[in-house]
C-alpha cells in the first residue's frame, strides 16, 4: 500500500467514473453537488452509490445538459437527482443551502472558468464542515483544447482551495489525462 498520499500512479485510462468513484468518500445517504454535471457523466453513478436516502444535485449552466440528466435518470429509474441551472461563477446561484452538502465534485470545469475562486467559494459555502471537495481536471501536457492558456493545475488548486477554507486530504487516480485531488472543509 502506498503510504505517500501525494503520489498516485495513473491507470492510463481516460477519465472513467467507474474507476474514479470507488476512490471517493461517497457513502449511502450522502448529499452531493455535481458542478458542471453536463449530461450526467458522474451524476447517475453517484446517485446509485448514495442510494435512495442520498441526493445528487446536478448543477450546470446549460438547460439542455440538465434535461439530458433528467431523461437518463428517468429512463433507468434513478429518482434521487435534482437538477439546478446555475452560473457557478456567481456566489449563491445554485440555491443549495449553506452547509448542507457532504461532497462537491468539480470535474473538468475549472480549466474553463474565468473566476475559479468564485466557483470554489460556492462549493465551500454549501459544504458541511468536514465535507469533501473533489477536483478533477486536465494535466497540462494532455490538454486537448486550445483556449489561449492551459488547464488549472494541482498547485493552483491547492492554493485556491486553502483560500476557500479547505485542506488538502489526498490525491486520487483520475487516469493518465487528468489529476484528481480531495480536500476537506475545515
Amino acid at each position: 500500500m502506498n503510504k505517500d498520499k501525494s503520489e498516485v500512479k495513473p491507470t492510463g485510462a481516460f477519465l472513467r467514473p467507474e474507476l474514479v468513484l470507488p476512490q471517493l468518500p461517497l457513502q449511502n445517504g450522502f448529499s452531493v453537488a455535481d458542478f458542471g454535471a453536463g449530461s450526467g457523466y458522474f451524476t447517475i453513478l453517484m446517485a446509485q452509490r448514495v442510494g435512495p436516502e442520498g441526493k445528487i444535485y446536478a448543477v450546470d449552466v446549460l438547460s439542455e445538459a440538465l434535461e439530458a440528466v433528467r431523461s437518463r435518470a428517468k429512463m433507468i429509474g434513478v429518482a434521487n437527482i435534482e437538477t439546478k441551472r446555475a452560473d457557478l461563477e456567481v456566489y449563491g446561484s445554485t440555491g443549495i443551502a449553506d452547509g448542507s452538502i457532504d461532497m462537491v465534485l468539480i470535474a473538468n470545469v475549472l480549466f474553463q472558468s474565468q473566476k475559479k475562486d468564485e466557483v470554489l467559494k460556492e462549493a465551500s459555502r454549501m459544504l458541511k464542515t468536514g465535507g469533501f471537495l473533489v477536483l478533477i481536471d486536465w494535466h497540462k501536457e494532455n490538454f486537448p483544447y486550445s483556449h489561449g492558456g492551459w488547464p488549472f493545475n494541482e498547485e493552483d488548486a491547492k492554493k485556491f482551495c486553502e483560500k476557500a477554507g479547505m485542506k488538502f486530504d489526498k490525491k486520487i487516480d483520475a487516469g493518465a489525462y487528468h489529476w484528481g485531488l480531495i480536500f476537506k472543509k475545515q
